[in-house]
């Protein structure tokens, strides 16, 4: 099955855009310092992902990537939209942290199908990256949700498992 490349790293580029956007409105109703801090980092490294694929993108029609970015959240995204929906409802830390981890777990399979369909190495290698990359973020989120909920998270396990 063949994909149109540049429209791909384009909706990769506007995904990027959506994730950074969730976290900083995530971040801005967070009470508990570490959660905050956690999704402004968040924040930044959506942010390098956009600049990742922005890179290897030919077209014309993003002139700016940090005019881009700067813009207005897309409100009719799902990442914003979900984002927006638990705000203006029973906003917590913790249901914040599990569609976090729910968003990154998804874009990860997206981007693992989306490489599997490219023959670009330099473009897929970029889908790859940022894959591994959506993981390491799924496994801060669920190493912070432990910590919140005061669980024994599996990096812990050696400092509390000894003999």
């Amino acid at each position: 099955m063949s994909i149109d490349i540049q429209e791909a790293i384009k909706r990769s580029i506007q995904t990027e855009k959506n994730a950074m956007n969730f976290y900083q409105l995530g971040a801005v109703k967070m009470n508990i310092p570490d959660a905050r801090r956690t999704f402004e980092l968040l924040a930044k490294e959506e942010r390098e992902h956009a600049a990742q694929f922005y890179k290897i993108y030919m077209g014309t029609d993003i002139p700016s990537l940090d005019v881009f970015l700067d813009s207005p959240p897309d409100n009719e995204s799902s990442w914003v939209s979900t984002i927006a929906r638990l705000i203006s409802s029973d906003f917590s830390e913790q249901k914040a942290l599990e569609l976090a981890m729910e968003r990154e777990k998804n874009l990860e399979e997206v981007l693992l199908e989306t490489a599997a369909k490219i023959d670009d190495p330099k473009v897929k290698a970029v889908y790859e990256l940022n894959a591994t990359e959506t993981n390491h973020h799924y496994q801060l989120i669920e190493s912070e949700y432990a910590r919140l909920m005061g669980m024994v998270h599996e990096t812990d396990i050696d400092t509390f498992v000894r003999e």
